[in-house]
């Protein structure tokens, strides 16, 4: 998740590629410190930080603040994420966002507390970098996930396999979230030793986050890089939140413009397809900031895929009678191409909608494309051998023996602490699985052991190309399940049941690990006790259980459109992870798969083609023309995504971003994270605030203006 240039991680196929491995902080030349930025410079980034003698030792790593400070930080950006993963299934990581939040709450707060005494001892002492560490590693935990409950979750409500209402399921929802969280946690711990002391492999984001830290905790430049950046990062979110709120009561003037809804009405009839296939223009502050995160080749990749599916396919689609729309207004010829309905699975070869035809394509190109990344990243890893032995993994190391890991002993997680946590977490899982899902023994290992396999594709792919693809990746365990039940011979619902259930545990477990072990790898560069860390991620963990759910619960009450089983696009919420979820879950289980033939044959073609790409990136095109080669990733999800405005802005995003650096690298090097995170976390805690409106019934569909919405119905 993080460098100068693109300090967001975003799920669904991972879509963001990193181009570097830090935050370089121009102030610290221009206050003279060339010995510093050297350093910086200079440094191996799979090693930790070299000692700094005049550094005073941190007698408080582990405190009260820093935990509650990290699990709140992480809130905000959990509510953020279940806003815009159920608008498009992107998700974006705390990491930064707690580590320069977390700065500028507890360095003012430090200096107001005695460094010796009582109250020392228990509100902690002066905020040093290793503090930070700890608020940034229980704000991840916190924050995270939320994937399962802009995925599978609601997938299952969607095709009736829970309760009407998720504020009926409350025990459930928090006993699954509880099974999938913890489990994550507690085995990501050998894998710090092999994938961050063995590999070592450079994680951007999370070294971005460890050299962000250390230079907020630089004596001579710090105080004033913070200030610019918590207030530049302050002042981003106030205005957006304002902002989102406001587009609740008018969205048709200042938040969504239908150009072709409008040029219909003066006259120009014709040009209402353009808003009937999607493509009006929304100011949205979230994508715009994601653009300026991701960078020009995955932006211009979800744009270029977007012309493809919806401004290419989906008309040639509806013109040869191979796909479907749905009228929404019997007085105007306002026609939806999104809709997504999963109540009569015929229809879905027969008559089915663009969206639907386009989301076979999607889904395989990410699969496929995700799968060869990895594998191709992999096969250098084989040659040696003496990483690859699982044994060296978790035996402590031997008097007299070379150690690689410089984390004193004293400071590492105990084994008797994982292996009880992931043995008492196993038993858990299964118990729960088996209790409220109706899975036997075997069902609950198996998932698990898919969480295991998964977290490794995950860490690896992070860790070095800063993508996690486990949103992804884990539909395979659909798959899995899908011939496991038919095998069994169980009913269609248990079947359904089964195979979301596992592919949440599976997913779900092998997410949280990934972004866990980031969180090691921040650890290990600051020299922060890993020990520590685990218990502010434990901490974080128990936030996110409830966090997560009852913001889930705030949604649907908001927006019933979310669970509603018929999808016919006028929901503001896509939800497109959702969808696919859905669709995996209805396909596998069929007794024959109900996909159109031509979605087929363009699905295996594009599949195909990602990985010919993949390949030839690899092995054929210098490293440094990679940026210059499509995203896979990011088409494939623009055919998942039905939104084309989100492609839109951040195409735009990333070309401010791109003009901004070449006009003033300085005020990019110091604003540009800053001002992305402060514009995603705005409006999506702004449309936290806008579904609390809507639940006391004051919100914008009651007091607002439809003016410039189609149809003058209410949108937004």
């Amino acid at each position: 998740m993080a460098s100068s240039s693109e300090d967001v991680k975003y799920e669904s196929g991972g879509v963001v590629e990193k181009t570097s491995t830090r935050e370089k902080d121009p102030y610290d030349v221009a206050e003279g410190d060339e010995s510093l930025a050297a350093e910086y410079d200079d440094h191996d980034v799979t090693r930790p930080f070299p000692v700094d003698p005049n550094e005073p030792e941190e007698e408080y790593q582990l405190t009260v603040r820093a935990v509650f400070v990290g699990c709140c930080l992480g809130a905000v950006v959990g509510a953020s994420n279940i806003y815009l993963g159920l608008k498009t299934g992107f998700t974006f990581g705390p990491q930064l966002f707690g580590a320069i939040f977390g700065y500028a709450i507890l360095k003012p707060f430090s200096k107001l507390i005695p460094e010796s005494g009582l109250l020392s001892r228990i509100l902690g002492g002066p905020f040093g970098p290793k503090e930070n560490c700890t608020v940034q590693s229980a704000a991840t935990a916190a924050g995270g996930l939320g994937i399962l409950y802009v995925s599978a979750v609601p997938a299952m409500y969607r095709m009736g396999l829970l309760s009407a209402l998720p504020q009926q399921d409350v025990g459930r929802l928090i006993a699954l979230t509880v099974a999938a969280g913890f489990f994550g946690v507690f085995f990501v711990i050998p894998l710090r030793k092999y994938y961050i002391v063995h590999q070592k492999l450079t994680f951007p984001t999370p070294a971005a986050t460890a050299y962000t830290i250390r230079s907020l905790h630089n004596s001579r430049t710090g105080a004033i890089v913070a200030r610019k950046k918590s207030l530049a990062l302050l002042y981003s979110f106030i205005i957006v939140f304002c902002f989102k709120v406001a587009t609740g009561y008018a969205p048709g003037i200042i938040y969504d413009w239908h150009i072709g809804w409008t040029l219909y009405r003066l006259g120009f009839t014709s040009i209402i397809s353009l808003d009937n296939y999607g493509w009006w223009i929304e100011f949205t502050p979230a994508f715009f900031g994601a653009g300026m995160l991701s960078g020009l080749n995955a932006s211009w990749s979800f744009f270029g895929g977007a012309i493809v599916a919806w401004g290419i396919i989906a008309p040639s689609l509806i013109k040869n009678g191979l796909a479907v729309g749905v009228s929404i207004s019997d007085e105007f010829p306002l026609v939806t191409y999104q809709s997504l309905s999963f109540k009569d699975p015929s229809q879905y070869v027969t008559a089915p909608s663009p969206r639907y035809w386009l989301l076979w394509p999607g889904v395989l190109i990410m699969m496929l494309y995700s799968f060869a990344d990895v594998v191709l990243t992999m096969v250098p890893l084989l040659h040696e051998g003496e990483h690859l032995n699982p044994r060296s993994w978790f035996r402590p190391r031997e008097d007299g023996e070379d150690d690689e890991d410089e984390t004193p002993i004293a400071d590492r997680i105990p084994i008797l602490w994982w292996t009880t946590g992931l043995a008492l977490s196993t038993i858990m899982c299964c118990a729960i699985l088996a209790k409220l899902f109706h899975m036997n023994v075997g069902e609950a290992i198996l998932s698990l052991v898919l969480a295991f396999i998964f977290s490794f594709i995950g860490v690896q792919s992070s860790g070095v190309t800063d993508i996690n693809p486990i949103s992804t990746v884990a539909k395979a365990s659909q798959l899995i399940f899908g011939g496991i039940t038919k095998a069994t011979g169980l009913s269609l619902q248990a079947a359904q049941t089964l195979n979301l259930a596992g592919g949440v545990i599976s997913g779900g477990a092998a997410a949280q690990a990934s972004d866990m072990t980031g969180d090691l790898k921040t650890g290990y560069l600051l020299r922060a006790k890993p020990r520590n860390q685990f218990i502010a991620q434990l901490c974080g963990a128990v936030v996110a259980v409830f966090l997560s759910t009852g913001l889930f619960i705030l949604f649907t009450k908001a927006s019933p459109c979310i669970i509603a089983a018929e999808q016919d696009g006028s929901c503001t919420y896509g939800a497109p992870s959702v969808s696919a979820w859905a669709a995996v879950a209805i396909a596998v289980t069929a007794p024959h798969l109900p996909i159109p033939k031509s979605s087929g044959i363009c699905a295996i073609v594009l599949g195909i083609a990602s990985v010919i790409t993949v390949v030839v990136k690899h092995y054929w095109i210098p490293k440094k023309y990679h940026h210059w080669v499509p995203n896979w990733n990011a088409i494939g999800l623009a055919f998942v995504v039905p939104q084309t405005f989100y492609p839109i802005a951040m195409a735009a995003g990333s070309i401010y971003c791109y003009l901004w650096k070449k006009r003033n690298p300085a005020s990019y090097d110091m604003y540009m994270f800053a001002i992305s995170a402060g514009l995603l976390a705005g409006e999506g805690l702004g449309g936290v605030f806008q579904a609390l409106l809507a639940v006391i019934g004051v919100d914008g569909g009651k007091f607002g203006t439809a003016i410039g919405c189609p149809g003058f119905e209410f949108c937004g």
